[in-house]
């Protein structure tokens, strides 16, 4: 993803980089979906998501300003983190294909992700 951020896209362009929902369709086990693997290029930390949601929404971090510091003094500069949301898709209500967002008075939604931290 990282060779193709600078691309001429419409979406890309708009949102100064990544913030898209990607269907997930990975392998199964337990009833969770393994949703991606992200590995620190410094740390060499890894991280395995893995979800019973249908989604997971990547932002690159393209509106970082500067304005906060992180652990070691560094600050959160254009595109120095990012965020992995398991979730729905966006426009669910709107789109009768897409897995159903309604909860109905009395019913209660569950839902597990799992973060898993490995080096």
């Amino acid at each position: 993803m990282g060779k193709r951020i600078e691309e001429a896209n419409d979406q890309l362009k708009a949102g100064k980089g990544y913030d898209h929902n990607f269907v997930l369709n990975g392998t199964k086990g337990l009833g969770m979906t393994h949703a991606a693997t992200v590995k620190g290029d410094k740390s060499g930390v890894i991280m395995d998501i893995y979800t019973q949601e249908p989604g997971l929404q990547f932002y690159s971090g393209n509106f970082m300003q500067s304005k906060n510091v992180f652990k070691g003094g560094a600050k959160d500069d254009f595109r120095t983190a990012l965020a992995l949301e398991t979730q729905h898709f966006p426009d669910s209500p709107n789109q009768p294909a897409f897995p159903s967002t309604v909860l109905n008075p009395g019913q209660t939604y569950k839902t597990t992700s799992i973060y898993k931290f490995s080096k």
